[in-house]
């Protein structure tokens, strides 16, 4: 199917054209239909498959018709609610570049930085407007924004609102909101507050589900390196030796874990910069602009900050810890092989790490590969039920389970538990 099979406008058809995109993903084949006929969507889709453009091209197309009553002069008519800085302004640039050809405005707002350039373009008058939470919020208590006016909501990244605590955030801002309205509600997941959440708030949605989040693309090869904790720097600057890795996208569970592995890297001269939330709005874009240009060769994020790092061909991403949630490990690594590209994912696995592990394995549905080739192998065993991660009800049920690579002297996987109660 190519985009112009979907009915849109010539001039965001010239567009798309223009970014070098004609075939649709399956989700923004099954989901701009659905919001053109201004139905209500509820959408569940992991991070890569295309979930911007679902949204954000038939949204340009509904503004961009003639209304039967004008529209009020300043009025905000669209507003996309997502949980990041960097998801807010990846949101906005890609309305900027399929709406070139339209006369609608648009604006990003978020938190870090000044609001006064965000108040002027305000002022001037904005259609559609990209906002965080927080800064929403805050502009709507000063009286700088009003949304009796907005017809479509997108809310973006729910499960992540939930994890991020922003959830009640999210539901004063829908108290003013226009009842009648079109909505359209996206999540990864969907644990039992957001189907609540998303019962709230839609009327008789559509559903669109596309690569539930416990499955990892098939282009993505996935690899296990088991490894003393004290031995993951070392480990971490041995697989960057090899030049094939052009680019590596490193996962902290921690903002003071990014710092140090960036530390670490620099001081045996690898190029590396972090991106976290104690890090300013500013120096959060050059690190990421860094990273896309290729200037820097590696980028070491915690999972709040990534969500919304779009880089084309990423080679290959590294969880230098592993989550503690399984559903994140997906995230994580689907920010490479994206668009049908090949990636890898290397995993650094240590005693402690290993109920988290066997969670990933559980919810993928397969075992990982585990690499013994290296200097640092060591052969791993659980924990005791006092020493165990408290990853959650998940990771209780794997107390006192001993665990042992199947094959030493290759590369293994996971297959082989013994309990011992």
């Amino acid at each position: 199917m190519l985009f112009k099979d979907l009915q849109i406008i010539e001039p965001i058809l010239r567009a798309l054209e223009q970014e070098g995109y004609s075939n649709p993903t399956p989700i923004q084949e099954k989901a701009i239909p659905i919001v053109l006929s201004s139905k209500d969507l509820l959408g569940c889709a992991q991070t890569g498959t295309g979930k911007t453009a679902a949204f954000a091209i038939p949204i340009l197309q509904l503004l961009s018709k003639p209304h039967a009553a004008k529209p009020k002069e300043k009025a905000i008519r669209a507003l996309i609610l997502t949980p990041t800085r960097e998801l807010a302004i990846q949101i906005e640039e890609s309305f900027n570049a399929y709406g070139k050809g339209l006369r609608l405005q648009h604006l990003v707002v978020f938190g870090g930085v000044s609001q006064h350039p965000q108040t002027a373009a305000l002022q001037r008058g904005v259609d559609i407007l990209v906002a965080t939470p927080g800064r929403l919020l805050d502009l709507m208590s000063q009286g700088f924004i009003n949304l009796k006016d907005v017809e479509i909501f997108v809310l973006d990244e729910a499960d992540r609102m939930l994890d991020m605590g922003f959830v009640h955030d999210v539901k004063r801002v829908i108290t003013k909101l226009p009842s009648k309205r079109q909505t359209l509600f996206f999540s990864a997941t969907m644990p039992t507050e957001i189907q609540s959440l998303a019962s709230a708030i839609l009327t008789n949605p559509e559903k669109v589900t596309i690569t539930p989040v416990s499955s990892t693309a098939e282009t993505i090869q996935q690899t296990v390196y088991c490894v003393d904790k004290q031995q993951k720097r070392s480990l971490l600057a041995h697989l960057l030796q090899d030049s094939s890795i052009a680019s590596a996208l490193v996962f902290t569970r921690t903002k003071h874990g990014a710092d140090k592995v960036v530390k670490d890297l620099t001081k045996v001269g690898i190029r590396a910069e972090a991106i976290h939330g104690n890090k300013s709005q500013n120096a959060r874009q050059r690190a990421l602009g860094n990273f896309k240009n290729r200037h820097t060769r590696v980028l070491v994020a915690t999972d709040i900050a990534a969500r919304g790092i779009d880089v084309d061909e990423l080679s290959h991403v590294i969880n230098y810890e592993l989550p503690n949630i399984p559903e994140t490990y997906v995230h994580r690594i689907g920010r490479t092989g994206r668009a049908g590209l090949s990636g890898t994912a290397f995993s650094f696995c240590e005693n402690e790490e290993l109920a988290y592990l066997l969670d990933i394995q559980k919810l993928i549905g397969k075992k990982i590969p585990v690499q013994t080739d290296h200097p640092y192998h060591v052969e791993l065993v659980m924990a005791s039920a006092k020493k165990a991660p408290s990853g959650g009800a998940t990771t209780q049920r794997n107390r006192n389970n001993r665990f042992v690579p199947r094959n030493k002297k290759n590369t293994g996987n996971f297959s082989n538990q013994k309990r011992q109660n």
